[in-house]
């Protein structure tokens, strides 16, 4: 029987990558975790918004694809800011003898909880809040072959619950992600998202912000959800011990225009040194979904913690020295 997946599960993802800038211990820690998945790894500096790694760069600048359960992370944050959610706590029912409150929402990725916090949103809160954390537009500053993602002008003829719990209406790129979940990391700082490629380039790497957003009073809120997810949740197979914490957000769902099923990990880890946000997007059939990428980033940041990555002390140049200017682009 013909598979109806287009997209093969498993490639060579390092094809027609170039490594120039990258950090070669990082680099060589996500290809290995990466395995033979046709997928895109990219990891990132949350503090500085300096891209460490793009592994599969063609797949890493392409236009965006559906979003899957990680567009609950800005539902959160627009539910909270919005007051339809009140807190961690605040429960909604689910069905007729149970309700969860949003930690389990998120560790669990429960559809139901997002999509009745979708419908009390509405369409225009949705996108609004959906663009201000960088959908829709360029996450890179001088990323060439970069392609933005998009939002759709209408709500899905499913109803607004899909676009909450599921992404629908949504095209988002891994780059895009990465620069959310920086975002998230850092308290609230939406930086450009740079790919320095050559030496000279690094010594003379300047973060650039491209907005501040006013959500640190929310991230509280979604944390424990985050690293719930990890500890008990859709995201399991990131968890290692010993290690500091990692939060993250898994997504699975099918994008029917190419097709493929996908499999996505947006996560960051708590650290006081060398502090990385992890994003996975893996494409193809069978075996392919968040918790197949959150175990792809569970490797990464094993891999690293085996170099002793995180204890090292951050490098003394202007990539930690100088300090955040914003720019008109």
């Amino acid at each position: 029987m013909d598979s109806p997946w287009k997209t093969p599960t498993f490639a060579d993802s390092t094809k027609g990558d170039s490594e120039d800038g990258d950090d070669l211990t990082v680099r060589r820690a996500a290809v290995q975790a990466l395995g033979r998945y046709n997928g895109t790894v990219i990891v990132a500096n949350p503090k500085t918004g300096r891209i460490l790694t793009i592994v599969n760069q063609e797949l890493a600048f392409q236009s965006g694809f559906m979003p899957c359960s990680t567009i609950k992370i800005v539902a959160a944050i627009a539910g909270l800011a919005e007051g339809t959610l009140q807190n961690q706590n605040t429960l909604f029912r689910i069905s007729r003898h149970r309700t969860i409150n949003l930690t389990q929402a998120l560790a669990r990725s429960n559809n139901q909880f997002f999509a009745a916090v979708g419908a009390e949103l509405g369409y225009d809160k949705i996108t609004a809040y959906a663009r201000l954390l960088g959908l829709g537009e360029r996450a890179g500053l001088n990323l060439d072959r970069e392609q933005a993602g998009s939002l759709d002008d209408h709500p899905p003829a499913d109803g607004l619950g899909m676009m909450t719990s599921f992404g629908e209406g949504f095209r988002m790129t891994p780059l895009e992600l990465t620069a959310l979940m920086t975002a998230v990391a850092n308290g609230g700082t939406l930086y450009y998202l740079q790919h320095p490629r050559s030496q000279q380039e690094i010594n003379h790497f300047m973060p650039r912000v491209k907005r501040r957003l006013d959500i640190a009073r929310w991230l509280g809120e979604i944390k424990p959800g985050l690293m719930g997810a990890v500890e008990y949740g859709t995201a399991r197979r990131a968890n290692f011990k010993p290690a500091k914490p990692i939060f993250g957000k898994t997504g699975t769902c099918t994008d029917d225009r190419l097709p493929t099923h996908l499999g996505w990990f947006g996560s960051y880890n708590e650290s006081d040194e060398n502090k990385l946000v992890v994003v996975v997007l893996l494409t193809g059939g069978r075996g392919v979904n968040g918790p197949t990428a959150s175990g792809v980033a569970g490797a990464v940041y094993k891999n690293l913690s085996k170099d002793d990555y995180f204890v090292k002390s951050a490098p003394t140049s202007p990539i930690a020295s100088t300090p955040t200017q914003p720019v008109a682009r």
